[in-house]
């Protein structure tokens, strides 16, 4: 009879640790520390024995100079005289009693040893000098070339806030605290690659998935409301169903809108706000004249850097509000570009209902309305025009600036780099 098979064993431990290896001795691992210890105490060091050394031949030459003999001894016909190109005081030493002739001499000796000293120190500071000009220059350099990776962390850094994620570091060298910065900062960066691009695809999906049932939507209502025989009351549903869609349908191109323009502008092309804003002014006329709101202001040339469709969206947004939310009558709309201390503005102010200060901040916020039925009426847009004002202003670098106008209204400024 056969035997049973024997029960399957527990499976092998894995020899291979996830973790991260520490080196036996890390004390000796070369960090920045320990580099820049040894880099500036062995320049100290190499200063201190070339100063040194210096020092020591210039006291020696001071040294010898001043152990020279101060006089010479010379003989005339018969004569033993004292000759000194240093002391004149006993060059003729006949007059002078013992007494005195010694003191020229110890005076000459004091004279001639300030002197060396005066050379010693002279000579020292002029070393010193030269050596802490050498010490400055070199320790600069050195720095500069210790903080080299710092400077190329900086570039990819500025290059991946223009919107550049697949920029990485790829820092070489010893594994130092720098090292581990980039090497960190390249994790980072591939994991905001990864979300970014989850975020476009899904922001693509979103906008197939969410157009296409309300364009059927949209289309089905169309047909339904081009039938002549259908009752009254079933066109009054249709046009009040299709109002609804059409709403959902800038809400979701709104959304979408927003999500893109959260981003840095990649591509960016000349564009004239000036003509940016009269195009605005265009697709708005209708309505304003409808409402019988005056469209006025002077446009000058101001050309900025960026994306021509989300700039002229700033503008339709700006202008569209500006009329939709103004008095009943004698109302008017102030449109005007200029280029202002370096930076290119965009203002539309206009007539309207008193906004509070305290309310300003909310008027960027996505589906924020101000207090009060002149602005909250269902017609008027989905609240999230000022949003993807502020969005896409930021994305090309700019500001918005609401401040309310003193007699009702609202003073909008949108400054973009030049």
């Amino acid at each position: 009879m056969a035997a049973a098979p024997a029960p399957p064993g527990a499976p092998p431990k894995p020899t291979w640790d996830p973790r991260r290896v520490e080196p036996p001795f890390p004390w000796l691992r070369p960090t920045i520390r320990i580099r820049l210890t040894l880099l500036y105490g062995g320049m100290f060091l190499i200063a201190g024995i070339l100063l040194l050394s210096i020092i020591y031949l210039l006291a020696a030459q001071a040294i010898s100079t001043g152990n020279q003999p101060p006089f010479k001894i010379v003989t005339a016909t018969n004569d033993v005289r004292v000759s000194s190109s240093d002391c004149p005081a006993v060059n003729n030493a006949t007059g002078l009693t013992l007494t005195q002739f010694n003191s020229a001499i110890s005076e000459c000796i004091d004279h001639q040893r300030q002197i060396a000293l005066d050379n010693l120190l002279s000579r020292s500071l002029l070393a010193l000098l030269g050596l802490a000009i050498i010490a400055f220059a070199f320790g600069y350099a050195m720095a500069g070339r210790v903080l080299s990776p710092l400077g190329r962390i900086t570039r990819t850094a500025r290059a991946v806030a223009g919107s550049d994620l697949a920029r990485r570091i790829e820092l070489d060298g010893p594994d130092d605290e720098l090292k581990e910065l980039a090497d960190t900062f390249d994790d980072m960066l591939e994991r905001l690659e990864r979300a970014f691009t989850a975020q476009q695809r899904f922001v693509g999906n979103a906008s197939h998935e969410l157009r296409t049932p309300l364009a059927i939507n949209r289309t089905l209502l169309e047909v339904h409301l081009s039938d002549p025989g259908a009752p009254m009351e079933l066109q009054q549903l249709g046009k009040t169903l299709l109002a609804t869609n059409e709403r959902s349908e800038q809400l979701v191109e709104g959304l979408l809108l927003l999500a893109r323009s959260d981003n840095q502008i990649i591509e960016r092309k000349p564009v004239d706000l000036a003509e940016v804003a009269e195009q605005a002014v265009d697709q708005v006329y209708g309505e304003a004249e409808a409402k019988g709101v005056v469209i006025r202001g002077e446009r000058q040339s101001a050309v900025v850097q960026g994306n021509g469709v989300l700039l002229e969206r700033i503008a339709l947004n700006l202008v569209q509000n500006a009329v939709r939310y103004n008095v009943q009558k004698d109302g008017w709309v102030e449109v005007t570009t200029e280029v202002l201390h370096g930076q290119a503005v965009l203002v539309v102010s206009n007539t309207g209902p008193v906004v509070p200060a305290y309310e300003i901040d909310n008027l960027f916020e996505p589906f924020k309305r101000l207090r009060g039925a002149d602005r909250t009426g269902s017609d008027k847009g989905v609240g999230l025009g000022l949003s993807i004002v502020r969005s896409v202003a930021r994305a090309h670098g700019g500001h918005i600036y609401a401040q309310p106008r003193e007699g009702g209204g609202l003073v909008m400024r949108v400054t973009l780099p030049i």
